[in-house]
């Protein structure tokens, strides 16, 4: 595919979602398609999904049915919206992919890794990210913030699973960027706005042939 394809990964309140925006913003009058999308959701369907996997009570899912239910919503987001983009030879950031489920349903919520890889194999098959940046925070400050953020909508689901599987996603996503540093970057994400943008900016600026 001609396009390019970063993923940014972490914990509850890591800042993933404020240093896409930023990147975004960055980038936009000098590519010619960015789609910035998130994950679940990015389309009608999967934002469908997502609605059953961010709301309700923190129990009311197994981790093997949430694995499931990422993966429909997954497939339905790289069918109609990611893989069309890079395949015109765009740029993609997306919020979330393939690394939360393993974090989340397999290392936090032992959902078999042996499932989740063919999840993975069958459905994004080679439609995986050229980067991959992690944001590490320490959870308890991760849950902190996320508590301090303003929503409309009733999201908080998984950041009532308490400091246990959140200590277990934190050591999942950095088992992840270890067995895979080629396409992972670990990111501390404690520092101010401004330093951890700069680090976005330097990996992303490198990945896109500027660095």
């Amino acid at each position: 595919m001609a396009g390019l394809f970063i993923t940014f990964e972490g914990g509850e309140g890591t800042g993933k979602s404020t240093h896409i925006k930023r990147l975004a913003e960055r980038l936009k009058s000098r590519t010619p398609e960015l789609l910035v999308t998130r994950e679940p959701g990015g389309t009608p369907e999967a934002e469908a999904v997502r609605a059953l996997l961010v709301s309700g009570e923190a129990s009311r899912w197994t981790a093997t049915a949430e694995a499931l239910l990422n993966y429909a919503a997954r497939e339905a987001h790289l069918v109609q919206a990611i893989r069309p983009a890079l395949a015109r030879g765009g740029l993609v950031l997306c919020d979330r992919f393939m690394d939360s489920t393993r974090a989340y349903q397999g290392y936090a919520g032992n959902c078999a890794m042996t499932f989740i890889d063919a999840l993975e194999e069958a459905i994004v098959g080679a439609t995986r990210p050229d980067l991959t940046l992690i944001f590490d925070l320490d959870p308890q400050a991760g849950l902190q913030r996320a508590k301090a953020r303003t929503s409309a909508v009733d999201e908080n689901r998984y950041e009532r699973k308490g400091p246990e599987f959140h200590q277990r996603v934190r050591e999942g996503f950095l088992a992840i960027a270890r067995g895979d540093p080629k396409r992972c970057r670990i990111i501390d994400a404690s520092g101010p706005v401004e330093t951890v943008s700069a680090q976005v900016w330097a990996l992303a600026s490198e990945a896109l042939g500027d660095g």
